[in-house]
């Protein structure tokens, strides 16, 4: 079984993810091989918090150029927003963001 360190990434900063802080929605990058079980479980005992529902993305890599090289590509990863409870206290990485 995999800790709940090696599903979770990172967490997403950007434009949209800091809109969504208000109705406690917080954006993170998972394993891609993760689901949505793990990523709930991983979530909840990291940040000591109650997770009502996750949704996912598998995000595909955007092609690159590199002179007269032939195009290549980034990589894929996946992406999962959360959504806590009303009564689950606020995750403090996104606190200062906003």
């Amino acid at each position: 079984m995999k800790s709940a360190y090696d599903v979770i990434i990172r967490p997403l900063i950007t434009e949209q993810s800091m809109e969504d802080l208000d109705i406690k929605k917080y954006a993170f990058e998972v394993a891609k091989d993760a689901n949505k079980i793990e990523i709930k479980n991983a979530i909840e005992e990291i940040f000591d918090v109650t997770v009502i529902k996750v949704t996912t993305e598998n995000v595909s890599g955007k092609k690159k150029r590199n002179g007269a090289y032939p195009m290549g590509r980034s990589a894929s990863w996946k992406k999962a927003v959360v959504k806590l409870s009303a009564d689950s206290k606020n995750i403090e990485i996104f606190e200062g963001m906003a």
